[in-house]
């Protein structure tokens, strides 16, 4: 039985969607790093109870830094993003969390910049707090490690492909290390390349300096949660073996058709990474291809389910196949990553 909430939340769900392609679907994806990063702390001195933990976040993470508070007995200080919307807002404010919102703003890199900005103002007036870097500690990897073995478990790692928004890149690296690795062992910061045939394959958003787009522009909105306008140390480049840059319009209708084909009501996220997962099956489909569906479609209703009559059919979409990322074009261009360190310098 679990202690907490949050124990329930955290736990995905393996469904399997068709002849080897699986969704991972998460309630709040996050909840498992934050929870697993906490315990973390506690349990070496780093915080005790009592103590705030301050971080910034575009949404997920608030909430599910909240929760690992309220479960272990430390307060929690969140710089939000302009996306967080009225229900977590709410939620945050119940579970007794303090936000501290951005002022609406379309550009995601001063969003970004702002957030981090104010978060060494916070440090600065409150040097106890601790901040918990979701970013760049590689402590948020620690809580997929048993996801990770229960994928190994129901599915195994010959021919497997995990396909997932890439964002902190703690899920999508977390996972493919553990997976690459002999029996989930993880040791040093390479890729981890055990006997496991294991393919990553990464999502982002047009925009996004992670993967070298950042002179592209999406006319609709930024998917929030997948792409950075600012480095983070948790994304390992060398991991991922293919990359998908995905627009609103088609993540808008991957998730519809998840919804309508499969009944899994998941955020946009979920939809870009479904879109490049059936994708990635149909190039290979003697490989088992999963995909990280990281929330639920709840605060998505009104900007893309309420949309649903404009989703473009699947079978009229494909990507555009590139070199680099000067070719990049919207909605959907795909590039070969093959595990390349460093992103290379784009104009």
């Amino acid at each position: 039985m679990d202690q907490h909430i949050a124990e329930a939340i955290g736990r995905p769900d393996l469904i399997r969607l068709d002849d080897r392609l699986v969704c991972l679907r998460f309630e709040t994806m996050k909840v498992v790093s934050a929870l697993a990063a906490v315990r973390h702390l506690l349990d070496t001195g780093v915080v005790r109870r009592g103590d705030t933990l301050l971080d910034s976040s575009s949404g997920i993470y608030a909430y599910a830094l909240a929760l690992a508070c309220h479960r272990h007995g430390l307060h929690c200080h969140v710089v939000g993003s302009t996306t967080v919307d009225k229900t977590l807002r709410t939620q945050l404010a119940v579970l007794g969390a303090t936000l501290e919102q951005m002022d609406p703003c379309d550009d995601l890199k001063l969003d970004q910049k702002r957030r981090v900005e104010r978060i060494h103002e916070i440090l600065v007036a409150h040097p106890e707090y601790h901040w918990m870097r979701q970013y760049h500690d590689d402590i948020h990897y620690l809580g997929y490690r048993a996801i990770a073995d229960r994928i190994r478990e129901e599915t195994g790692t010959d021919r497997l492909t995990v396909v997932g928004g890439v964002g902190s890149g703690a899920s999508t690296g977390a996972l493919t290390r553990y997976l690459r690795a002999p029996s989930g062992k993880v040791s040093g910061n390479g890729p981890n390349d055990g006997a496991t045939d294991v393919e990553l394959v990464g999502v982002q958003p047009y925009g996004s300096l992670t993967f070298g787009a950042q002179h592209t522009s999406d006319p609709e909105i930024i998917i929030a949660g997948i792409g950075s306008s600012i480095p983070f140390g948790n994304v390992s480049h060398e991991l991922y073996d293919t990359l998908h840059w995905i627009s609103f319009d088609a993540a808008l209708s991957g998730a519809v058709d998840l919804l309508r084909r499969h009944a899994v009501f998941a955020g946009l996220s979920t939809g870009a990474a479904y879109l490049a997962a059936r994708h990635e099956h149909e190039r290979a489909p003697e490989r088992t291809v999963l995909f990280i569906a990281p929330d639920t479609g709840h605060r998505y209703t009104d900007t893309v389910y309420a949309r649903h009559r404009e989703a473009t059919p699947l079978s009229h979409l494909a990507p555009r196949d590139i070199a680099d990322q000067a070719e990049l074009a919207l909605p959907w261009s795909r590039m070969p990553w093959n595990r390349t360190p460093t992103p290379p310098l784009t104009a």
